[in-house]
């Protein structure tokens, strides 16, 4: 019955506009978040910014993404590198099991047992040193 009275093409256009919309919100998002971690940015600057993208929406989300829009890449890029520096920080620090000097008493059984070469054993000893 319902197919009848809403034909393929509707439902098309409907999908469509879920998703235009759905990309719509994403990009705001994206802007906000962007305009409030823009340090470099004065509070009126920002200020205009969010009056621009509320009464011109289209227009105003548009012209941030060419005006910042390659600013943004860099920042995103810069947060996510440190983001990964933190959780690989995290990572060894939560996987370590003791201290260095347990460390490298096990190394130094790796090495006796012949599990690690010369080459091996100074390059993981040189990463706990450092």
């Amino acid at each position: 019955m319902l197919a009848s009275s809403y034909p393929l093409l509707n439902l098309f256009w409907t999908m469509l506009t879920v998703f235009l919309f759905i990309v719509w919100i994403w990009l705001l998002i994206a802007v906000f978040v962007d305009l409030f971690s823009h340090h470099d940015m004065n509070g009126w600057v920002k200020a205009l910014w969010v009056l621009f993208v509320f009464v011109l929406p289209i227009v105003g989300i548009l012209a941030y993404l060419l005006v910042h829009g390659q600013e943004m890449a860099q920042r995103s890029a810069r947060r996510a590198a440190e983001q990964d520096k933190a959780a690989q920080a995290y990572i060894r620090q939560a996987a370590s099991s003791g201290s260095t000097a347990e460390e490298l008493a096990k190394l130094g059984d790796l090495h006796r047992s012949g599990a690690l070469n010369d080459a091996e054993f100074e390059q993981a000893k040189a990463k706990l040193l450092v």
